[in-house]
């Protein structure tokens, strides 16, 4: 019984050292899952007209830039929240301890800025020329995901190599070569996000802590996962 006690101790202190590590990450995870359960409650019309007004798109950047990139990082399209919190906790909360919440923020948000004007002003040109619809200069562009593709690839800066390269090469792939194929506003989006977060490198310049290694983790799990084996062969 003391065990256990003294287990959920641990868990509980590993996992509030976590949210007051990482405030920005742990805030925006609640207020993205009350909007979720808000928009499941609606009709389909009636998102659609939410949506629609929290959208960074042509229209509403002309309209009001400020309010629709803030709005528009507080919605996820329809989308569940579970598989964000999975994606929070492996990229964004590690990156926020590591970084510090102001790095965060502006690696962040310059992504989620920049990447818009530059995928939307494509799309305008685009639009400009006869090559894509006059109708998309009212689509749903909401959600997270410029912000979470910069913060994904500049925490490559906190890994050790060789497995840093390894963990680039995988964000190129995720992020850069569907662009490669698919000329979309959300791949040019991806993008652009990813090579800010890449460009970002300066900003990760002595920043205190070790670099994480994969191996050692590995390690790690087989030293625990041997003393747990000897442990119950000597019972």
């Amino acid at each position: 019984m003391g065990d256990e006690v003294d287990r959920l101790t641990s868990a509980g202190a590993w996992i509030w050292d976590r949210i007051r590590s990482a405030p920005v990450t742990c805030v925006w995870l609640v207020i993205l899952l009350m909007t979720t359960i808000l928009q499941h409650s609606m009709s389909p019309r009636h998102l659609n007209h939410v949506l629609g007004h929290q959208s960074t798109n042509i229209v509403n950047l002309q309209k009001d830039p400020f309010q629709v990139l803030l709005a528009s990082l507080f919605w996820l399209d329809g989308s569940y929240w579970f598989p964000y919190l999975i994606l929070f906790c492996i990229f964004l909360i590690p990156a926020e301890r590591w970084l510090g919440t102001a790095r965060f923020v502006v690696v962040g948000l310059s992504a989620h800025v920049v990447a818009t004007y530059a995928s939307e002003g494509l799309l305008r040109r685009a639009i400009a020329s006869g090559d894509a619809s006059a109708d998309l200069v009212r689509i749903h562009d909401v959600g997270v995901s410029y912000f979470l593709a910069a913060v994904a690839a500049v925490l490559a800066y906190h890994i050790a190599r060789p497995w840093r390269w390894v963990y680039i090469a995988g964000c190129v792939v995720i992020y850069v070569v569907p662009l490669l194929s698919h000329i979309t506003v959300t791949n040019i989006g991806h993008a652009c996000s990813a090579l800010i977060g890449f460009a970002w490198y300066p900003l990760t310049r002595g920043l205190a802590g070790q670099q994480w290694d994969p191996m050692v983790v590995v390690r790690a799990i087989r030293r625990h996962l041997g003393s747990r084996r000897r442990s119950q062969c000597s019972e």
